[in-house]
């Protein structure tokens, strides 16, 4: 088959500044070249790193770059958006995708991906481009979408990344139009620690601390701050410490903000057991989450899937979270799940449960590597390409 993907138009492909869904996306091309299955043209935004990536000299898959970056493609954007004033999204990612449809309209694709932008849908139905599918990383095609009809009926085919995301899609209509397919991660990354350096006693703590990791974005959904009010909460334990693994940007050029500030404010009693790392390398976190007892992602919103609940699977690591969006259908049955009224009781009782209990710790923590299993990233990727070759018949 033929098939074009269309990227969000903010991170390049292949995922050299990061990037969950671009991440996804180089697994199934990975794979998709490893087993010569499909011809797949990949549309990004460019960024000079990508030039000398090795994915670029793939057999069946194929890069094609949008300038989006210069002084010319700025000045260019800036003047779409003038002149298209209530496009779907804003101008920038409008002026990505139409010079993108300059390249798509002259090229004859079986199938058309959408990476997690329904939106553009709307615009490539009404230029009579069928075979749509969409691959919905976020909860963004639900009865309260904009346009959602429009969207939902001119698509073929919708894959989620979590059965919590298909019931959000459902509340439009129902119908077998939308099909789940689970991310997936490199479980083979997270399996063993590599990195010497990376220490309990080079943070501060000790081999006989009972050490909790929270890994993840600092932002205020993720509950972190409710984390830390559990951790006051301890104080009475002094040897329960905790590494705050992660920044509130994709790097560190951001990570200085109000609500990281009033973490650390609040955390200032207990500051000798809380370590925050800033902003760390996507290939170190591993090295972080082995010099931990256990794992505690509180999320406070719904999350559509949850990667860094897998990774701390991978890494065996016995896991407290909560009963929010797809995180329940990822963990089920291995992890410690509290919901989310009087979350600090219920997060301070777990962790409890768990420092108390060693043997329990051990039971979870093998179950947490055979659930991660599931989840690795040539499961994904063969789940992902078959949905497509099912849809295309």
């Amino acid at each position: 088959m033929k098939i074009a993907i269309l990227t969000s138009g903010i991170l390049p492909v292949p995922a050299v500044q990061g990037g969950a869904v671009e991440n996804l996306i180089d697994y199934y091309l990975e794979y998709n070249n490893c087993h010569q299955l499909h011809d797949i043209t990949v549309y990004s935004v460019w960024h000079p790193d990508v030039k000398r990536h090795p994915a670029l000299q793939a057999d069946c898959n194929h890069y094609r770059y949008i300038d989006t970056s210069s002084l010319w493609a700025k000045v260019r954007r800036k003047v779409y958006g003038l002149l298209h004033r209530h496009e779907y999204y804003n101008f920038f990612i409008e002026y990505y995708f139409e010079r993108v449809w300059q390249d798509i309209r002259r090229r004859g694709y079986d199938c058309i991906v959408l990476e997690n932008r329904p939106g553009y849908a709307v615009k490539l139905s009404q230029r009579g481009v069928g075979h749509m599918v969409l691959h919905l990383h976020n909860d963004l095609l639900n009865a309260a979408t904009p346009r959602h009809q429009e969207v939902f009926q001119s698509l073929a085919r919708i894959l989620t990344v979590s059965d919590y995301i298909k019931g959000r899609v459902h509340t439009i209509a129902q119908g077998d139009k939308v099909e789940t397919v689970h991310n997936g991660i490199d479980i083979t990354r997270f399996s063993t620690k590599s990195n010497t350096d990376v220490s309990r006693q080079a943070i501060g703590f000790s081999d006989n601390d009972f050490v909790i990791v929270y890994s993840g974005r600092i932002n205020r959904e993720k509950g972190v701050s409710e984390l830390i009010d559990a951790m006051l909460l301890l104080n009475n334990y002094p040897n329960i410490k905790l590494i705050i693994l992660g920044s509130s940007f994709f790097n560190d050029a951001k990570d200085d903000n109000e609500f990281l500030r009033s973490l650390k404010d609040k955390a200032e009693t207990i500051k000798d057991n809380i370590f925050f790392t800033g902003f760390i390398p996507y290939s170190k976190v591993p090295d972080y989450l082995h010099i931990a007892n256990i794992a505690t992602l509180p999320s406070m919103w719904d999350e559509p899937f949850g990667l860094t609940i897998v990774e701390a699977m991978a890494a065996g690591l016995p896991l407290i979270t909560t009963r929010s969006g797809g995180i329940p259908e990822i963990c089920k049955g291995v992890a410690t799940i509290v919901d989310r009224e009087d979350v600090v009781t219920n997060l301070t009782h777990a962790i409890l449960n768990l420092y108390q209990h060693p043997e329990k710790r051990d039971q979870m923590a093998k179950a947490s590597v055979e659930r991660a299993r599931l989840f690795d990233k040539e499961t994904y990727a063969k789940n992902f390409l078959n949905a497509l070759e099912v849809f295309l018949g």
